[in-house]
């Protein structure tokens, strides 16, 4: 089980999917959205009221569910596992209305994100360890016109990955927990 952490949802419940799922934990979630929100501090920019989010490689959609307790309008999710994905239906809707969030069952490392129609605040990439698809996942988004100058996009990986991106793409943070390795990306100015 886990709980939302933030916002109007705090203390939610969500269950956690039992097949191939890693949810990020409440203290990684909690570091992340205080760095986000000081972030958007710092540079007078609003993340949350009506903005949209994405969360990619879903699972129990526990990133996307906390930015919509907090105040986002809107998280695409997108998951490819069947078994997951009700359990994430589930959680979508103990915590917003059908009309706050949208499930796309896709491979993410194939996707042009057609789905998507509206600028990304934050985009959440968060796949198995076990792959590496960032540089791909990114020249899609940025193909497609989904990573705009004030978007963030957050990548946890494994703490000895090396990611590779787009040289139109530059880190702004990079953070530690463990095996862990949360890392904050941007538009090259």
């Amino acid at each position: 089980m886990l709980n939302i952490i933030g916002g109007l949802k705090k203390r939610t419940k969500l269950d956690v999917p039992i097949v191939n799922v890693r949810p990020t934990s409440s203290k990684k979630r909690e570091a992340i959205f205080s760095i986000l929100e000081s972030n958007a501090l710092k540079n007078k920019v609003n993340i949350y009221f009506d903005k949209y989010f994405l969360d990619l490689f879903a699972g129990s959609g526990s990133m996307g569910l906390e930015a919509i307790s907090r105040g986002a309008k809107f998280c695409y999710f997108y998951e490819i596992a069947k078994k997951v994905i009700k359990t994430l239906e589930n959680n979508c809707l103990k915590i917003c209305k059908s009309n706050n969030f949208a499930i796309i069952e896709q491979d993410v490392s194939k996707s042009f994100f057609k789905e998507i129609n509206k600028p990304l605040s934050v985009i959440f990439i968060d796949p198995p360890y076990t792959l590496t698809p960032f540089k791909n996942i990114l020249h899609n988004l940025l193909k497609a016109n989904l990573i705009l100058k004030k978007t963030i996009i957050i990548i946890e990986s494994e703490k000895k990955t090396k990611i590779n991106f787009p040289y139109l793409i530059k880190t702004i943070d990079e953070r530690y927990y463990g095996k862990t390795k949360i890392t904050f990306l941007c538009l090259n100015d």
